[in-house]
């Protein structure tokens, strides 16, 4: 029984003194594979050296981050595009992009230009998305309907909409990423997780934030996707193996991972 976690920043500072050791407990829970998402030109260099560290296990996106377009937001994008058509770099997609206005609405504007822009690069590319999106799903849905290409290959990751924002999600060709917050009291997530069909789910985790109980409130990690894993299958109501099975067959099919080593 295998897992993919579709979405973790191992790579980040908050694992420097065990980074090694955190991979190793992923792998031996299974974990065979980690996608890394893109943040910004500062850490877009701590990605390239562990997916160049680890490349039977890992794979890196390229994006900007919507909470990470300022003023330079055009320098930013020129290094993601310099990435993305890069001979030398195989990204498995653009991400992680999108928008994000729960802090504040600054710069609103710049970050629906910045998508859009990210977006029809990953078009040219034929490569799929992956959507961080908070407190914006309207601004983000009717920026999809305006690009006006019907279906989407990607993932909206971290999944934090409503029954009926999950099934328009769907209904667009997105899957939804699945991760520790499924297992909190009272989560939403949980009721989408019931409806959505199988086959448009994957999992995360979103690694160091959003730790599934009962690891809540600490760092989180990939080895926790059995976990998460578990919870849908209580949730759905079939077996932890099923859901391993499925959601490693879309996370291959959606990312075009081939063939396990």
């Amino acid at each position: 029984m295998t897992f993919i976690d579709t979405h973790s920043h191992l790579y980040d500072e908050a694992f420097d003194e065990d980074r090694e050791e955190a991979l190793q407990r992923a792998l031996d829970a299974g974990v065979t594979m980690l996608l890394l998402p893109d943040i910004d030109s500062s850490a877009t260099p701590r990605l390239t050296a562990f997916w160049q560290a680890h490349p039977d296990c890992c794979r890196p996106m390229a994006g900007l981050h919507p909470t990470s377009v300022k003023e330079d937001f055009e320098q930013e994008l020129q290094q993601v595009h310099a990435r993305l058509f890069s001979d030398k770099v195989e990204v498995c997609a653009v991400g992680e992009i999108g928008m994000d206005l729960y802090w504040d609405r600054t710069y609103e504007e710049q970050q629906r230009e910045v998508l859009k822009r990210q977006m029809l690069w990953a078009e040219e590319l034929g490569l799929p998305v992956c959507l961080h999106i908070r407190k914006a799903h309207n601004e983000v849905f009717g920026l999809l309907r305006d690009l006006n290409r019907g279906t989407y290959r990607g993932v909206m990751h971290c999944f934090g909409g409503s029954v009926q924002e999950a099934l328009r999600a769907v209904e667009m060709g997105f899957c939804l990423g699945v991760g520790g917050v499924v297992t909190y009291k009272n989560a939403t997530l949980a009721e989408v997780v019931k409806v959505v069909p199988l086959e448009n789910i994957l999992l995360e985790t979103d690694a160091p934030y959003l730790s599934p109980v009962p690891h809540r409130g600490q760092r989180n990690e990939s080895a926790y996707i059995p976990i998460i894993a578990q919870r849908i299958a209580d949730l759905r109501g079939i077996t932890l193996e099923e859901v391993a099975d499925r959601t490693t067959a879309n996370a291959r099919q959606l990312f075009n991972l081939g063939n396990p080593r």
